[in-house]
C-alpha cells in the first residue's frame, strides 16, 4: 500500500478538526505528520504526555482537561471534530516485561496493562466521542493489537496485554454501539498496526515478520480509516484492512 495513496481522506469534510492521542509517541508522531501533510484538515490537535496541555492515563484528570481544550479550540474555530485517533499502548518497561508463563503473573504488571490499554482509552471515548458531530463521517480510532484477539489465540503467554487489549475490544464496540444511537454516521473502531519499529513492539519483533516503520504504519491505517463507514463502526480491522476475529 503506498504512502500516496493513504493520504487520500476524501470521505471526510475538508477543513474541521482531527486529534491525534498519544502524539509523542512513535506512531502518534506520524499520524500527526501525515496529517497536517494531507492539507485536508484546518486543524490537527495533539495530546500526549508531553504536550500542554498534558494527557496521561496515570493520571486522570487530564483526559477531560484535554478534551474540554479540543471542545474550545473546536468552538474557536467553528469546526467540527470529525476524526480522532488513540495511538497510545503499553507493553514493557524497565521493570515490566511480558509475562511467558502463569507463575511471571504480576499484579502490579497487570493493573498498569489495564489502565493505560483499557480504562484510559474509555475515558477517552467518555470525554472526546461526545465531541464528534450528529452527522457526516466522524472516526474514533483505537490502536488495539491482534493478540488482543482471543480467536486468533494460538500461543497463549503475554497475559496481561492480550486481556487488556481484548478488553479494549469490547469497550470499542460497546461504545459504538451507543455511538450509533445519536451520531448514525460516526464509526468506533479498534485497529491492529502490525509490528512497527517502536520502542513497544519493535524489541520482540521476530524474524521473518512485516516489520514497518512508524509512518508506513500510520499511512497504512489512515487508508483503512478512510474506506470504513458506519456500518463497520464497532469493528477490529488489522492495518491492511483485513476484519480480524474478537
Amino acid at each position: 500500500m503506498s504512502e500516496q495513496n493513504t493520504l487520500s481522506l476524501e470521505t471526510f469534510p475538508e477543513n474541521q478538526i482531527a486529534i491525534v492521542i498519544g502524539a509523542t509517541g512513535g506512531i502518534g508522531r506520524a499520524f500527526v505528520t501525515h496529517l497536517k501533510v494531507s492539507g485536508h484538515f484546518a486543524r490537527v490537535l495533539e495530546y500526549g504526555r508531553k504536550t500542554e496541555p498534558g494527557l496521561d492515563f496515570e493520571n486522570v484528570e487530564t483526559v477531560a482537561r484535554c478534551a474540554e481544550d479540543a471542545r474550545r479550540q473546536s468552538a474557536d474555530l467553528g469546526c467540527d471534530i470529525v476524526l480522532i485517533i488513540d495511538a497510545t499502548g503499553y507493553l514493557h518497561d524497565e521493570v515490566f516485561q511480558p509475562e511467558k508463563s502463569l507463575k511471571q503473573i504480576d499484579a502490579a504488571y497487570m493493573a498498569k496493562q489495564f489502565q493505560i490499554n483499557a480504562i484510559g482509552p474509555a475515558l477517552l471515548m467518555k470525554h472526546f466521542c461526545p465531541l464528534l458531530p450528529r452527522q457526516g463521517k466522524s472516526v474514533f480510532a483505537t490502536l488495539s493489537a491482534k493478540v488482543g484477539s482471543i480467536g486468533d489465540n494460538r500461543m497463549g503467554g503475554w497475559y496481561g496485554y492480550r486481556a487488556a487489549k481484548a478488553a479494549l475490544n469490547q469497550l470499542v464496540k460497546c461504545s459504538a454501539i451507543e455511538l450509533a444511537r445519536s451520531k448514525r454516521d460516526a464509526v468506533c473502531i479498534a485497529l491492529h498496526p502490525g509490528t512497527v519499529d517502536t520502542g513497544l513492539s519493535g524489541p520482540f519483533a521476530k524474524s521473518g515478520l512485516n516489520v514497518q516503520s512508524p509512518e508506513q504504519a500510520s499511512a497504512n491505517m489512515l487508508a483503512v480509516i478512510n474506506n470504513l463507514a458506519a456500518d463497520k463502526s464497532g469493528g477490529f480491522f488489522a492495518y491492511d484492512g483485513q476484519e480480524l476475529p474478537w
